[in-house]
């Protein structure tokens, strides 16, 4: 069954829309692997959203589908969250009112609270009503730049302060995967231990390296990428010590032999 997905301006979760979506354990039932869903926005409470929204009443904004799912480990609740995938935008809002009534069937039980659930099953009927009145853009895949610590260049001018031109081979990086990785696997670095925000506060919250733990620059073409086994979260030095030889990308595990015979050596 269809279910349309609440995501409200502020929440408790920082979810990146398309990447990650945060629920309580109620609505377990109807969040699981595979099911189709669509992002909906309630009335605008607050005007610093108005540039980030497609409208500021109640309305429809895009299409996925349930990927994976994990129990929150920050939650002493029960809380969990789902990788999504295929995340669809439409170009224009669907407001979810059409022609003096609303798009989705609100049964007789529910007239008086039926909007306060965050996530709430749909018909088939209802949900290819909603998606006749939305025209889709296409799939969206974001970017980021590339990691040089993954990717050696071929060639840098050794001018610094300028413009610089540069000769070799940028490998694209899905933002997605990244925001899927840290969900899965956390802030921490998963060699040492070492937590940015515990360190140096609220400046570094969120901050963490994601590692291939098979380079980009390896795979010989696009390939499927699992945030949970093909990614991890590093810190900053031991991303780098992963990459220090250019001829050698150390493993995890290798990464923290190393450590630990460093924390023996000097006990």
């Amino acid at each position: 069954m269809p279910v349309v997905i609440v995501e409200n301006d502020i929440s408790q979760w920082e979810d990146e829309t398309g990447s990650v979506y945060h629920f309580p354990k109620r609505y377990s039932l109807f969040l699981t692997p595979g099911t189709e869903v669509i992002y909906y926005k309630g009335r605008i409470k607050d005007k610093a959203f108005a540039s980030t929204r497609l409208s500021g009443e109640p309305h429809y904004f895009g299409k996925a589908r349930i990927g994976k799912i994990y129990a929150d480990r920050g939650s002493d609740k029960g809380d969990l969250f789902a990788l999504i995938e295929g995340f669809t935008p439409f170009e224009r809002a669907v407001p979810a009112k059409s022609g003096g009534g609303y798009l989705e069937t609100i049964p007789a039980t529910r007239l008086t609270n039926y909007w306060r659930d965050g996530v709430r099953p749909v018909s088939e009927a209802d949900y290819d009503l909603i998606l006749s009145h939305a025209k889709l853009l296409p799939t969206q895949v974001e970017t980021d730049l590339p990691d040089i610590q993954d990717d050696p260049l071929t060639f840098i001018s050794a001018n610094e302060g300028s413009k610089t031109s540069y000769f070799g081979t940028r490998y694209e990086r899905r933002k997605d995967l990244r925001v899927k990785a840290i969900a899965i696997h956390g802030l921490g670095c998963k060699a040492c231990g070492f937590d940015f925000e515990q360190a140096y506060g609220d400046h570094a919250k969120g901050f963490i390296h994601v590692h291939h733990v098979v380079p980009i620059s390896d795979f010989g073409g696009e390939k499927a990428v699992n945030p949970e086994t093909d990614l991890v979260t590093l810190c900053a030095n031991c991303h780098a010590m992963v990459h220090r030889r250019r001829d050698m990308t150390l493993s995890l595990g290798e990464l923290k032999s190393m450590l630990r015979g460093r924390w023996v050596k000097n006990t």
